[in-house]
Protein backbone atom coordinates (compact mmCIF):
# COMPACT_ATOMS: atom_id res chain seq x y z
CA UNK A 1 0.00 0.00 0.00
CA UNK A 2 1.44 3.39 -0.90
CA UNK A 3 2.45 5.73 1.85
CA UNK A 4 0.56 9.02 1.64
CA UNK A 5 2.61 10.57 4.43
CA UNK A 6 6.26 9.71 3.79
CA UNK A 7 8.81 9.95 6.58
CA UNK A 8 11.23 11.96 4.46
CA UNK A 9 10.41 14.95 2.32
CA UNK A 10 11.56 15.33 -1.21
CA UNK A 11 11.33 18.56 -3.10
CA UNK A 12 9.41 18.11 -6.29
CA UNK A 13 9.53 20.79 -8.89
CA UNK A 14 7.04 20.69 -11.64
CA UNK A 15 8.02 23.28 -14.19
CA UNK A 16 4.94 24.74 -15.79
CA UNK A 17 5.55 26.36 -19.17
CA UNK A 18 5.11 30.11 -19.28
CA UNK A 19 1.87 31.52 -20.63
CA UNK A 20 3.09 32.30 -24.16
CA UNK A 21 4.77 28.90 -24.42
CA UNK A 22 1.55 27.16 -23.41
CA UNK A 23 -0.30 29.24 -25.98
CA UNK A 24 2.24 28.44 -28.69
CA UNK A 25 1.72 24.70 -28.15
CA UNK A 26 -1.95 24.94 -29.14
CA UNK A 27 -2.53 25.21 -32.87
CA UNK A 28 -6.16 26.29 -32.57
CA UNK A 29 -5.70 28.94 -29.88
CA UNK A 30 -2.55 30.38 -31.44
CA UNK A 31 -4.04 30.63 -34.93
CA UNK A 32 -7.42 32.02 -33.87
CA UNK A 33 -5.87 34.66 -31.61
CA UNK A 34 -3.42 35.61 -34.33
CA UNK A 35 -6.22 35.99 -36.86
CA UNK A 36 -8.44 38.02 -34.56
CA UNK A 37 -5.58 40.27 -33.48
CA UNK A 38 -4.35 40.86 -37.01
CA UNK A 39 -7.82 41.76 -38.31
CA UNK A 40 -8.29 44.31 -35.53
CA UNK A 41 -4.77 45.65 -36.15
CA UNK A 42 -5.47 45.89 -39.89
CA UNK A 43 -8.66 47.87 -39.38
CA UNK A 44 -7.03 50.29 -36.93
CA UNK A 45 -3.74 50.66 -38.78
CA UNK A 46 -5.24 51.06 -42.21
CA UNK A 47 -7.63 53.72 -40.97
CA UNK A 48 -4.67 55.87 -39.93
CA UNK A 49 -2.16 54.80 -42.60
CA UNK A 50 -4.43 55.21 -45.62
CA UNK A 51 -3.30 58.80 -46.19
CA UNK A 52 0.42 58.07 -46.65
CA UNK A 53 1.82 55.25 -48.74
CA UNK A 54 4.90 54.83 -46.52
CA UNK A 55 2.75 54.37 -43.41
CA UNK A 56 0.52 51.97 -45.34
CA UNK A 57 3.51 49.89 -46.47
CA UNK A 58 4.95 49.89 -42.96
CA UNK A 59 1.65 48.78 -41.43
CA UNK A 60 1.32 46.03 -44.01
CA UNK A 61 4.91 44.84 -43.43
CA UNK A 62 4.44 44.82 -39.66
CA UNK A 63 1.31 42.70 -40.06
CA UNK A 64 3.18 40.15 -42.17
CA UNK A 65 6.07 40.06 -39.67
CA UNK A 66 3.67 39.41 -36.79
CA UNK A 67 1.90 36.72 -38.82
CA UNK A 68 5.07 34.77 -39.64
CA UNK A 69 6.45 35.30 -36.12
CA UNK A 70 3.37 33.68 -34.61
CA UNK A 71 3.64 30.74 -37.01
CA UNK A 72 7.33 30.42 -36.18
CA UNK A 73 6.59 30.43 -32.46
CA UNK A 74 4.11 27.60 -32.99
CA UNK A 75 6.26 25.52 -35.36
CA UNK A 76 9.29 25.78 -33.08
CA UNK A 77 7.60 23.34 -30.71
CA UNK A 78 7.37 20.53 -33.25
CA UNK A 79 9.67 18.52 -35.54
CA UNK A 80 9.88 19.62 -39.15
CA UNK A 81 8.01 16.51 -40.32
CA UNK A 82 4.86 17.90 -38.72
CA UNK A 83 5.23 21.32 -40.33
CA UNK A 84 3.74 20.03 -43.61
CA UNK A 85 0.29 19.85 -42.03
CA UNK A 86 0.67 22.38 -39.22
CA UNK A 87 1.45 25.38 -41.46
CA UNK A 88 -1.63 24.98 -43.72
CA UNK A 89 -3.82 24.22 -40.69
CA UNK A 90 -2.49 27.35 -38.98
CA UNK A 91 -3.26 29.38 -42.12
CA UNK A 92 -6.81 28.03 -42.32
CA UNK A 93 -7.53 28.64 -38.63
CA UNK A 94 -5.92 32.08 -38.78
CA UNK A 95 -8.23 32.95 -41.68
CA UNK A 96 -11.21 31.70 -39.65
CA UNK A 97 -10.20 33.96 -36.75
CA UNK A 98 -9.82 36.92 -39.08
CA UNK A 99 -13.12 36.35 -40.79
CA UNK A 100 -15.05 35.94 -37.52
CA UNK A 101 -13.79 39.35 -36.43
CA UNK A 102 -14.54 40.65 -39.92
CA UNK A 103 -18.12 39.43 -39.61
CA UNK A 104 -18.50 41.33 -36.33
CA UNK A 105 -16.95 44.45 -37.88
CA UNK A 106 -19.31 44.23 -40.86
CA UNK A 107 -22.25 44.01 -38.47
CA UNK A 108 -20.95 47.14 -36.70
CA UNK A 109 -20.33 48.90 -40.02
CA UNK A 110 -16.57 49.29 -39.50
CA UNK A 111 -15.06 46.74 -41.89
CA UNK A 112 -13.24 48.40 -44.80
CA UNK A 113 -13.09 46.82 -48.23
CA UNK A 114 -10.81 49.06 -50.21
CA UNK A 115 -12.11 52.61 -49.91
CA UNK A 116 -15.70 51.56 -49.10
CA UNK A 117 -17.34 49.77 -46.20
CA UNK A 118 -17.81 46.04 -46.63
CA UNK A 119 -21.26 44.48 -46.51
CA UNK A 120 -22.33 40.93 -45.80
CA UNK A 121 -22.30 40.21 -49.55
CA UNK A 122 -18.58 41.07 -49.60
CA UNK A 123 -17.71 38.68 -46.78
CA UNK A 124 -17.35 35.44 -48.78
CA UNK A 125 -14.98 36.90 -51.44
CA UNK A 126 -12.99 38.54 -48.63
CA UNK A 127 -12.76 35.18 -46.83
CA UNK A 128 -11.48 33.45 -49.97
CA UNK A 129 -8.91 36.21 -50.52
CA UNK A 130 -7.73 36.03 -46.89
CA UNK A 131 -7.46 32.23 -46.98
CA UNK A 132 -5.48 32.30 -50.21
CA UNK A 133 -3.05 35.04 -49.18
CA UNK A 134 -2.48 33.69 -45.65
CA UNK A 135 -2.08 30.17 -46.99
CA UNK A 136 0.52 31.24 -49.53
CA UNK A 137 2.43 33.46 -47.10
CA UNK A 138 2.49 30.94 -44.25
CA UNK A 139 3.24 27.85 -46.34
CA UNK A 140 6.04 29.67 -48.18
CA UNK A 141 7.44 30.83 -44.84
CA UNK A 142 7.33 27.28 -43.42
CA UNK A 143 9.20 25.93 -46.47
CA UNK A 144 11.78 28.73 -46.22
CA UNK A 145 12.18 28.15 -42.49
CA UNK A 146 12.61 24.40 -42.97
CA UNK A 147 15.24 25.05 -45.64
CA UNK A 148 17.16 27.41 -43.37
CA UNK A 149 16.97 24.90 -40.54
CA UNK A 150 18.26 22.14 -42.80
CA UNK A 151 21.21 24.26 -43.98
CA UNK A 152 22.09 25.28 -40.41
CA UNK A 153 21.96 21.68 -39.17
CA UNK A 154 24.19 20.50 -42.03
CA UNK A 155 26.64 23.40 -41.80
CA UNK A 156 27.21 23.82 -38.08
CA UNK A 157 28.84 20.80 -36.44
CA UNK A 158 27.40 21.37 -32.92
CA UNK A 159 23.73 21.51 -33.93
CA UNK A 160 22.18 18.05 -33.49
CA UNK A 161 20.09 16.58 -36.27
CA UNK A 162 16.38 16.23 -35.69
CA UNK A 163 16.55 12.43 -35.73
CA UNK A 164 19.27 12.52 -33.04
CA UNK A 165 17.11 14.78 -30.86
CA UNK A 166 14.10 12.50 -31.27
CA UNK A 167 16.19 9.42 -30.46
CA UNK A 168 17.56 11.09 -27.33
CA UNK A 169 14.14 12.16 -26.14
CA UNK A 170 12.65 8.73 -26.75
CA UNK A 171 9.85 10.02 -28.98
Amino acid sequence: MPSFFPRTTVEWRLEEPRAFRRLSLSLVEMALLTGAGLRLYRVLAMAYASQHWAAFAGALALGVVVLVAMLTAHLANYPTRQWAWRAPAFAALEAVGEMLVSLALIALGHEPDGSARAGFADWLPMAARVLLTRGLILCAWAVLLAGILHVVRRTLPDVPDEEEELARSGA
